[in-house]
């Protein structure tokens, strides 16, 4: 049994804030290391998942099979609801037993985690085996302390008393890279950041020293910056305490920089089976190399247009006979009318393909994009000056001491008539702000905000109404964006009802609009439940244009999707612009999405502008240290590239804005910082044509 004590585990984590790791992978200074033959410690055996509803039978997971070892890095990879969550969740028996069925084996240390007595998986649970949800602030008790959340497995599992758990909880959570401990244990979830909340559950994941961790997509609601620093951590507990790690996830970059083998998922099948080298830079399967080639990406040239995959994933309620992924696949022949076998077309490589070794000579190609030239000044059609936005925030119900939080702290940019503007920072900067204030739902405490000229910041609701035909929005999750108890057609048609359009014109335009956005007229009869993510997400930009905008802000609008359908979208917009002339602020905190929609980038930290530029200059020649560690902690969809690319994480977390520091705001986590960067706040300057950096050292070259 792998049993680490408190001492190990400081020792395995003292240097991970700076990425120096003895094996020299996580900072680049060498390539990932090949891990020693060692028995399998886990081995799923042909399990097959069903779920009794009242449509019938769903299908989730058919016959899948794979293993991890002791020290291993393992990844599930696939769309939504390819089946990667729910095998993890059998393993762990958390599925309902009045409505699933499961067959097969998961073969733990030689026990089937299937059929041992209940009271002995509860035994196995968080002991040997832990999870990492994907949402910790929906798997931590809202109710609860952290103290106590954290001293609870302790106290059951390893027979510690109460006072021996608070200290034990308050050594893990300073393990994991969260100071002032003590403090800390007597928080509750709401009081903690994004970062810090999922270090709270890897830390609970530790608490009884398992030998085996599921991370299930425990990064995706997270920042760049602060994934790199998670996963970092993750990959040296694995790595020194010799910690099986089953990650699944999506994001195919992560898997090139951290995994050792890779399990790719399909319709709830295993299609694809290989080590990560080969599965990235030879991949045997037509859904893999779609997933590979629909992902934007910052190590090539940017392309025209991203590749998709086509269609959707078929109903596993009455799952295709042949092969699932055929009705969309580029490579299909008459053949794939048959079932294909997992079958080994290389060493240690499966796949369920059956022309498996001609992929790579079938594969699309894609034509890289010209460089973009200088951007053309034209009439603006969004100009922000000045704005700042200040918020009062009072303790004690009103009697504590009052406290301002400066959201927006001078913020100048603009955007252009046909141009699409970037704005890219982590969460808590202050992009969200920004665009509320922009269409009228929050109002600036200072500076101006002019549409088409028009200086609307002072303007009342009533007379903002004129301009809500001009500014439109696409959020962020399609799903909580559409009102599920109106079909497509009413979501669609109800701003043109509004501003007096008729029952007969808004069906007609809602029809055109649904064209327009590549959806068939008849799913204005639908609800938002009975759509895919894609196509709620095209029904949300359908909305927007119904009212004829000219400048749309879209707020994370790919950040919920998979990356195949994040690509057919991100297509759309870009077809959208041109057809119709639109302008867009297109906000995210992924520098490798924006790259691909926008003409120029503006970059955001604490409230403030810190660095902006045209595009191709600003990731050729980023001057902004802020801006640079953004671009360094993007993984690329390239293993190789990954094991010799120095990518330190960033440290620590966006400050407290009730205790902003002084001088620079970015002087706390830049590894650049000097006396001047905390005494000075430095003013936003021209460092070359239409390049602007708030940065002491950016004219010396010192920051670049």
């Amino acid at each position: 049994m792998i049993r680490v004590d408190n001492a190990s585990l400081g020792a395995a984590l003292a240097d991970e804030g700076d990425a120096r790791h003895a094996d020299g992978f996580a900072d680049g200074e060498g390539s990932r290391p090949a891990l020693a033959p060692a028995p399998d410690l886990l081995r799923v055996e042909n399990l097959c998942i069903s779920f009794k509803g009242k449509h019938g039978l769903l299908h989730a997971v058919d016959n899948v099979s794979y293993t991890a070892k002791a020290g291993e890095i393992v990844a599930l990879v696939g769309e939504s609801g390819c089946g990667k969550s729910v095998s993890s969740m059998a393993i762990m028996r958390l599925l309902p037993k009045s409505t699933t069925r499961i067959t097969g084996r998961v073969m733990f240390e030689g026990r089937d985690l299937l059929t041992i007595p209940e009271r002995d998986i509860a035994s196995v649970r968080g002991r040997e085996i832990a999870m990492i949800f994907q949402d910790p602030m929906t798997s931590l008790n809202p109710v609860l302390s952290i103290g106590l959340q954290l001293s609870e497995p302790l106290m059951v599992h390893m027979g510690l008393d109460r006072k021996a758990a608070r200290a034990r909880a308050a050594e893990l959570l300073t393990d994991v890279g969260i100071a002032d401990a003590e403090r800390r244990l007597d928080q509750y979830p709401h009081q903690l950041s994004g970062g810090m909340r999922q270090r709270v559950m890897i830390a609970m994941a530790l608490t009884c020293n398992p030998k085996l961790i599921i991370a299930d997509e425990p990064t995706t609601a997270l920042d760049v910056t602060i994934q790199a620093q998670i996963l970092n951590l993750l990959y040296n507990l694995s790595r020194r305490l010799g910690i099986g790690l089953i990650f699944i996830t999506h994001n195919l970059g992560i898997v090139a920089r951290y995994a050792d083998r890779v399990n790719v998922m399909y319709a709830g099948r295993l299609i694809e089976q290989a080590d990560t080298s080969g599965a990235f830079t030879h991949p045997k399967h037509f859904y893999t190399l779609g997933l590979l080639n629909s992902i934007p990406r910052l190590d090539r040239p940017r392309t025209a247009r991203l590749a998709t995959i086509d269609g959707i994933q078929p109903n596993l309620l009455n799952p295709p006979t042949g092969c699932r992924f055929a009705p969309r696949c580029v490579g299909r022949v008459a053949a794939c009318e048959k079932d294909p076998p997992l079958r080994p077309v290389a060493p240690d490589h499966y796949a369920a393909c059956h022309r498996a070794e001609l992929v790579e000579r079938i594969a699309p190609t894609s034509t890289p994009e010209p460089a973009q030239s200088a951007v053309v000044r034209s009439e603006a059609i969004l100009e922000v000056k000045n704005l700042a936005k200040f918020f009062e925030l009072s303790t004690r119900g009103g009697r504590g001491k009052d406290h301002t939080i400066r959201a927006l702290d001078g913020v100048t940019l603009s955007v252009q008539r046909g141009e699409a503007l970037g704005l890219v920072g982590e969460s808590g900067c202050g992009k969200s702000t920004l665009s509320r204030i922009v269409v009228g739902l929050e109002a600036p405490t200072a500076g101006e905000v002019r549409l088409d000229g028009r200086d609307i910041s002072g303007l009342k609701e009533r007379d903002f109404r004129a301009f809500s035909s001009f500014v439109q929005m696409v959020f962020q999750d399609p799903y909580s964006s559409l009102n599920p108890r109106l079909t497509v057609g009413r979501t669609v048609g109800e701003p043109l009802m509004v501003h007096g359009h008729s029952r007969n014109d808004a069906r007609a335009k809602v029809a055109d609009l649904l064209s327009q956005v590549g959806l068939h007229a008849d799913m204005a009869e639908r609800y938002p439940h009975e759509l895919s993510g894609g196509q709620r997400q095209r029904v949300g930009i359908a909305r927007a244009l119904s009212m004829d905008p000219k400048l749309i802000i879209c707020d994370e609008p790919v950040s919920a999707l998979d990356v195949s359908v994040q690509a057919q979208v991100m297509n759309l917009l870009k077809d959208l612009r041109e057809r119709l002339g639109l302008s867009y602020l297109f906000i995210s905190h992924d520098l490798a999405v924006v790259r691909q929609i926008a003409d120029r980038v503006a970059v955001m930290y604490f409230g403030r502008i810190m660095e902006l530029a045209d595009r191709d200059t600003l990731y050729a020649t980023p001057q902004h240290p802020y801006t640079r560690a953004l671009l360094a902690a993007v993984p690329a969809p390239d293993p190789e590239t990954e094991s010799t690319r120095r990518a330190a994480p960033l440290r620590g977390e966006i400050p407290s804005p009730l205790n902003p520091p002084s001088g620079c705001v970015f002087h706390t986590r830049c590894p650049m910082a000097t006396e001047l960067c905390r005494e000075q706040v430095p003013a936003l300057r021209e460092i070359g044509a239409g390049h602007v950096a708030a940065c002491h050292y950016a004219e010396t070259g010192r920051a670049s």
